[in-house]
């Protein structure tokens, strides 16, 4: 997505990383899924105990066609594939077609301009997998507007996708009445028939639990999801410089390295990387820790408020470049002219600025910087649910209905080193791609035809990291994932779908303007202390104990 402003809304950051295919590494949450009616006590509607989520979830079997990694994942990161695998020694996952020449309307969010109907990338995934698929794409800004209308009306797509950042107002109860429970067709070892899916890993399924039973079809998440902090290692290496490993030091080099007079500043707004570095608590519904027995909340904590702080100093010094202060402008563009040497977003744009640079700029590289803690403390890295994106089902479709739909997402599921990924990711060869010094490059209609947000959002593998036109990345991706990992842990409801009684839909809203103005110095501290005092006084306090509720059952 181009001319994205400097500082994202919490939105605009996470479609920035939305067409990554992504997945992640273990753990059993605590409990999964829960609806909630919007009745004061426990877990509502829909809630699930674990014993009853094992009966729920699909029965996970590795595929075994995958091929071997270039670089294995270790302790739960993403393997690494640098190796260029010919069309003759690819996997085959469905060797003819399984639908049955079904029609389904599919909707799904899009940034961009969609490719026209009938184009070649679209018939030839559909011939694959013996279905006809008519796209109802939809400005990917303004989706979450359209879904709450499409859901609150009676002419449902036959699937829908439905990012994480949507679940807000009545969506996710929407989601409970309006589309299928898939467990008669996956759970369990029922999901053999759907060997891709099998192969999806665990946590994914324990987040597509929503209302008390499995709904969604994942687009599983990365280990680490959310924020990358990216630096331009070679004008770094050019200088001498290493990347900070503390805070203070942060802010000292930064200082350093800006030179307004020759365009070049430190840093975009770094507010998102300051969250990790002080340990502040993720967004809902994983924003609460235990204190002295006590549900705290993340916009409560001091780590919130030293994070804020952190900050609004680098705004303070003058080394965040000025369009970032004024929120204008693309921050992807100042990094790649040099203007910002450090900025942080999502991992998305980690292979394809690299390609697009390769030929502008044949010197530059891009790497990610280690997270650091406050005084040499560790930093924390929240895990992320297993899945924050999927595509649901229309409950009103029959069975027969149902069982090709789940072929569809059994095909977009297939693993790395196959030729239905292949042809999910590239296209046609000779129409949508060429194959150059054992290279795949887009033509221009594979550009045009070939986009992500379309078959990649019904399902995917697990997460890999794979770039054999840029080896490099893929050995400084995972290196990055396993160099973190060690420090991510799992908070409080962690992997489970809580929908919150509606009185509280709104109750977080300020808080994210509200930062952006503490940081840029139109706002202090001390307004963010009132504004949480004031969440308290309108629901916070109840919504503490609704889920504080939900702990005691978790621990009864």
């Amino acid at each position: 997505m181009s001319n994205s402003p400097s500082a994202p809304s919490r939105r605009r950051f996470l479609t920035s990383t939305a067409a990554a295919a992504a997945a992640t590494a273990g753990g059993i949450p605590l409990l999964s899924a829960c609806g909630s009616d919007g009745a004061a006590g426990g877990g509502g509607e829909g809630r699930v105990a674990e014993n009853e989520l094992e009966s729920i979830l699909p029965t996970y079997r590795a595929s075994d066609v995958a091929v071997e990694p270039d670089i294995p994942s270790e302790n739960g990161s993403s393997p690494g594939y640098t190796s260029f695998i010919p069309e003759d020694e690819l996997g085959v996952t469905v060797p003819q077609p399984k639908g049955n020449g079904g029609e389904y309307r599919v909707m799904s969010p899009l940034w961009g301009t969609p490719p026209s109907d009938g184009n070649a990338y679209w018939t030839a995934m559909d011939e694959a997998i013996g279905v006809r698929v008519r796209w109802q794409t939809q400005d990917g800004n303004t989706y979450g507007d359209k879904l709450g209308a499409v859901l609150a009306g009676s002419d449902i797509p036959d699937l829908v996708c439905v990012p994480g950042w949507e679940l807000t107002g009545q969506i996710p109860r929407a989601i409970s009445s309006r589309f299928a429970d898939l467990g008669p067709f996956l759970s369990g070892d029922r999901v053999f028939d759907y060997p891709n899916l099998a192969a999806v890993p665990t946590a994914a399924w324990e987040a597509s639990v929503f209302g008390g039973a499995l709904r969604g079809l994942p687009m599983p998440s990365p280990p680490i999801g959310g924020v990358v902090p990216f630096y331009r290692q070679d004008i770094f290496e050019a200088n001498g410089w290493a990347p900070p490993t503390d805070a203070e030091e942060f802010l000292s080099f930064c200082q350093d390295v800006t030179s307004a007079r020759n365009r070049v500043w430190a840093c975009e707004d770094m507010k998102w990387s300051a969250w990790i570095i002080h340990g502040v608590l993720p967004e809902r519904p994983q924003y609460w820790e235990e204190v002295d027995g006590r549900l705290v909340n993340r916009y409560e904590t001091d780590a919130y408020l030293e994070g804020l702080e952190w900050t609004r100093r680098l705004y303070d010094a003058g080394v965040v470049h000025p369009d970032a202060v004024a929120v204008q402008g693309d921050a992807l563009v100042r990094f790649t002219s040099g203007e910002s040497l450090m900025f942080n977003t999502g991992q998305g744009v980690w292979h394809n600025t690299l390609t697009e640079q390769r030929t502008a700029n044949p010197d530059f590289r891009m790497n990610a910087f280690d997270y650091f803690g406050v005084g040499g403390a560790d930093p924390v890295l929240y895990a992320g649910n297993g899945a924050t994106i999927w595509t649901f089902v229309n409950k009103d479709l029959p069975e027969e209905r149902i069982r090709e739909a789940l072929e569809i997402a059994n095909f977009c599921a297939a693993p790395y080193g196959t030729r239905e990924q292949l042809l999910r990711t590239y296209g046609v060869q000779d129409v949508h791609y060429t194959v150059e010094n054992e290279q795949r490059v887009r033509t221009p209609q594979g550009e045009e035809e070939v986009v992500p947000e379309t078959y990649t959002f019904i399902a995917t593998p697990g997460h890999f990291v794979a770039a054999s036109d840029v080896p490099q990345l893929v050995e400084d991706q995972t290196g990055w994932l396993k160099r973190q990992m060690p420090y991510v842990r799992e908070p409080l409801f962690y992997g489970r779908q809580i929908q919150e009684p509606d009185q509280f839909t709104n109750l977080n809203d300020q808080f994210e303007a509200l930062e952006d103005d503490v940081v840029r110095g139109r706002r202090s501290i001390r307004d963010v202390q009132d504004a949480a005092a004031e969440w308290r006084r309108n629901g916070g306090d109840e919504l503490r104990d609704w889920y504080q509720r939900l702990r005691d059952e978790e621990s009864a």
